[in-house]
C-alpha cells in the first residue's frame, strides 16, 4: 500500500494499491531515482481513464483536484 498526499499542504489524498502506485509510476514521469511527486491535471486523468487506471485509483485523484487546474501530488509507502 502507499498514501497520496499534496504536495503544497500535505493534505492527505488516500491510500491506493502497489499496483496503482505502479501504474503511476509508468505513467508518469519522475525527475530522479528518489523522485516520488508528479503533477495531475483533468487531462491527466482522462489520460490514465483511457489507458486502464483502476477506478478507485481515477476516484482518489479526481476528488482530491476538485476545481482546481492541477495539483502536485507525492506518495509514501505504508
Amino acid at each position: 500500500m502507499a498514501t497520496l498526499y499534496d504536495k503544497d499542504s500535505g493534505r492527505l489524498i488516500g491510500t491506493i494499491t502497489e499496483e496503482d502506485l505502479d501504474f503511476l509510476m509508468r505513467q508518469l514521469e519522475e525527475e530522479g531515482l528518489e523522485d516520488q511527486d508528479y503533477y495531475v491535471d483533468l487531462a491527466t486523468l482522462d489520460w490514465f481513464e483511457d489507458h486502464g487506471a483502476d477506478p478507485a485509483l481515477l476516484g482518489i485523484l479526481r476528488a482530491a483536484l476538485g476545481d482546481s487546474d492541477g495539483m502536485e501530488i507525492a506518495w509514501r509507502e505504508d
